[in-house]
């Protein structure tokens, strides 16, 4: 069973800055994954495109195959942390508006 919690109270300080970290850090999850799957594809391409690697032309396409595959996990867990983050503490990334001068 699962129980939902949710934190929609008023945060700290501490609480948005470690938010504004997790979301960040879900930033730098998903260059990673962009990252991965250029360097599948173009070293797909290559295997591919170039004649002396025709022994390994099968590597070539599962490259290219692999590549748009990680672009897709990446981009489904980028939004689905973005989403859950934003559910689960109802915050958009702006600082509470305090009276102190």
């Amino acid at each position: 069973m699962k129980y939902k919690v949710t934190f929609k109270s008023h945060l700290s300080l501490t609480d948005i800055l470690a938010l504004d970290r997790t979301r960040l850090a879900n930033e730098r999850t998903f260059l990673a994954y962009f990252r991965s799957f250029v360097v599948f594809l173009s070293s797909g391409l290559a295997i591919v495109k170039l004649d002396i690697l025709k022994d390994i032309l099968w590597i070539g396409y599962l490259l290219i195959v692999i590549g748009p595959v990680l672009l897709f996990i990446g981009a489904i867990r980028f939004y689905y942390v973005r989403r859950h983050i934003k559910k689960m503490y109802d915050y958009d990334g702006e600082l509470p508006e305090t009276d102190q001068p």
